[in-house]
This record gives C-alpha cells, sequence and structure tokens, in this order.
C-alpha cells in the first residue's frame, strides 16, 4: 500500500474478546477486502488515496468494516455472488469465498456503495457460537 501511496486508517477496537473462529480463513476475508479497496482505487486521480479499517464490538458481535476511496461500484446487489465482478479480468470470486467464509461461521457480510466515492464492505461475526439446542 506504502509502494502504492495509499494512506491506511485504522480505528481498532481495544481490548475486543477473541472471537471463537478459524484465524486463516477470516484472515483471507480481510487481506481480500483489503485488496479488493487497495485494486479500486488504482487508477484514482485528484483525491488521496485511503483505505480505512475499523473494527469494535457492537453488541454480542465483532464488527470488521473496511472503506475505500477507489471507483466505487453501482449496486451492491450481486456483488456476493460467483463470478460476478467489477474488475476488469476478474473472476469474481473473491466476494463469493469470502461470503461463504463469513456464513459458515454464522456471521454477515455486506457492501454499502460510498456517497460520493468508494465503498465500505463489513462482517459481523458473532463473539460466542450457538449452542445446539
Amino acid at each position: 500500500m506504502s509502494r502504492r501511496q495509499m494512506v491506511v486508517e485504522e480505528n481498532l477496537g481495544t481490548n475486543l474478546p477473541r472471537v471463537p473462529a478459524d484465524r486463516i480463513q477470516i484472515q483471507q476475508v480481510v487481506v481480500n477486502l483489503l485488496t479488493n479497496g487497495t485494486e479500486a482505487m488504482e487508477c484514482v486521480d485528484g483525491r488521496p488515496k485511503a483505505i480505512a479499517i475499523r473494527s469494535a464490538r457492537q453488541g454480542g458481535d465483532l464488527l470488521v468494516e473496511i472503506r475505500d476511496h477507489g471507483t466505487g461500484f453501482n449496486t451492491t446487489e450481486s456483488i456476493f455472488d460467483p463470478f460476478v465482478t467489477t474488475k476488469p479480468g476478474g473472476m469474481g470470486l473473491g466476494l463469493a469465498i469470502c461470503r461463504s467464509i463469513i456464513d459458515a461461521h454464522e456471521g454477515r457480510i455486506w457492501a454499502v456503495a460510498g456517497e460520493d466515492v468508494g465503498a465500505t464492505l463489513g462482517f459481523r461475526l458473532p463473539l460466542q457460537t450457538s449452542s445446539p439446542e
């Protein structure tokens, strides 16, 4: 990111509890979302190339959001579907894989187009797994 002259803003929650999750899979989700945000800003000129990552506890969930100032997208309706891409040459699998990982952890993932530019992609993971009844 520094090689691409991008600014990374961090607003990470403190004293967050551990999340019962596969850390490698969650790392894959975070890296994919950061990579998508970084790639969305490659052709940006005339405004700062900034990406923000935020984590916080919200109720019984851990919230993670990644916001970029890139090219954004017109609709969020199908971006998590397999083979849907907004990138030239993209395969359309990254966000579908992210969704399946978050779903497998009983979480929720979403995308919101920015008001003027960019996008925010976020996910929630429960702090405790639900117990079988």
